[in-house]
């Protein structure tokens, strides 16, 4: 069993795009929510509310011929990719076409604007608007392919597309990848554009929040008063290596990923299961070698969601212990949903090198119903800890757990 470290990361998120910023906008307790005028519009759409980047652009020297079957998403992934594998010092050709070098990348869907196309295709039998590229762009692993091809990337490509699981079950693909001797470089992470078309899905669940007129004191994640989700969007890439690889060649070495552990629920599409869940975390634990006691922080799922909450606190705190430390990144950022676990994986590692990890904001009443944890807010909290844990739990019951170990 070999051991895998972590070389290179990068993200672009509504509050940053380097850990700098993101890091000064966590501290000052900002949140990217906006009212969104786009869904003004929509008849029975109850939420205004979006969290996007308002700031991406796409490199100046990505040539056309390069990005033509690029949508947004695919954009934000190869950028976050370009910048983590510059991070790394890998950005050189005699790794992209070694064969040892592969990706694992994901998202809930690809981009949605040639959706319509297709839309007019199959209602009226029009075929404008369909082009070559249209389905490159569309398809689940549209981010995976064309990082692939921009790079000239020879090794394995996972593609997944796991909702809300997509990034956190592509960097434990690609963990596995390295572990089991298959490959000595993984690309690896997810990204999601924001659409209403994903907004919508979860509006008709009920499960979006409606804080219209308030957009800065919505999602609350664990909060008694808590109303739902709100989307929002980004890519992260976290560049993992065979140990050994990586300290020939004298890489920085961010965090060593430990733990994995994913499994179903097999029981209901949309509701979780916190038996299933506490499995999960426990097997991620048992892959690491740690005890409950070693994790000194979660970075929850927290969706803001009623029944997601519940569930996944108490399967937390029964799987590790109670009063572990956690807070959600989404009371900042909204759910991104197939960059959330790559995000979240790049915010725990920079946090625990850091020592301060941020509080969940907008959480004024603890609900009662939530396990019994330690549950940051306030300013934050220093926490000097060997181990963080970040968890993930999708659609169809599909639960994800990765453990991150401080590198000394």
């Amino acid at each position: 069993m070999r051991r895998v470290v972590v070389t290179g990361m990068s993200a672009i998120t509504a509050l940053g795009h380097n850990w700098l910023d993101f890091e000064k906008n966590l501290r000052q307790k900002q949140n990217a929510v906006r009212i969104d005028e786009k869904f003004k519009s929509i008849d029975g759409l109850n939420t205004q509310l979006s969290a996007p980047i308002l700031d991406f652009v796409k490199p100046e020297h990505y040539k056309r011929k390069q990005i033509r079957s690029m949508g947004r998403v695919s954009l934000m992934a190869t950028t976050a990719t370009e910048t983590a594998l510059k991070d790394a010092n890998l950005l050189k050709d005699e790794y992209f076409k070694s064969g040892r070098m592969g990706i694992a990348y994901g998202s809930s869907i690809g981009s949605t604007e040639p959706i319509i196309a297709f839309g007019d295709l199959l209602k009226s039998g029009n075929m404008q608007g369909v082009t070559a590229t249209s389905y490159i762009k569309m398809m689940s692993h549209t981010t995976a392919v064309n990082i692939g091809v921009f790079f000239g990337i020879a090794g394995r490509v996972y593609t997944t597309s796991s909702a809300c699981t997509s990034s956190s079950q592509a960097i434990g693909y690609a963990y596995e990848a390295i572990k089991f001797g298959k490959q000595e470089i993984m690309v690896a992470g997810g990204g999601e554009e924001l659409c209403p078309s994903e907004v919508a899905v979860f509006d008709t669940l009920y499960a979006t929040s409606t804080k219209n007129d308030q957009p800065t004191q919505t999602p609350r994640p664990f909060d008694k008063d808590r109303d739902g989700l709100v989307i929002g969007e980004g890519a992260c890439t976290l560049i993992l290596e065979e140990y050994e690889h990586a300290v020939a060649r004298g890489a920085h070495i961010y965090a060593e990923l430990v733990g994995y552990g994913t499994n179903s629920d097999g029981v209901h599409v949309t509701q979780p299961t916190k038996e299933t869940m506490a499995k999960a975390i426990t097997e991620a634990m048992e892959d690491a070698g740690v005890c409950a006691q070693d994790i000194g922080y979660v970075n929850a799922h927290g969706t803001a969601t009623d029944k997601g909450d519940i569930a996944e606190t108490q399967a937390t705190a029964n799987a590790v212990s109670k009063n572990t430390p956690i807070s959600s990144l989404k009371s900042y950022l909204g759910h991104t949903l197939g960059a959330c676990g790559a995000i979240e994986s790049w915010a725990s590692i920079s946090m625990m090198n850091n020592g301060w990890f941020s509080p969940t904001i907008n959480l004024d009443n603890i609900d009662p119903e939530c396990g019994e944890l330690d549950y940051i807010t306030g300013d934050g909290r220093m926490i000097d800890t060997q181990y963080v844990m970040t968890n993930n739990f999708a659609f169809g019951g599909i639960n994800t757990s990765l453990i991150f170990k401080r590198f000394n």
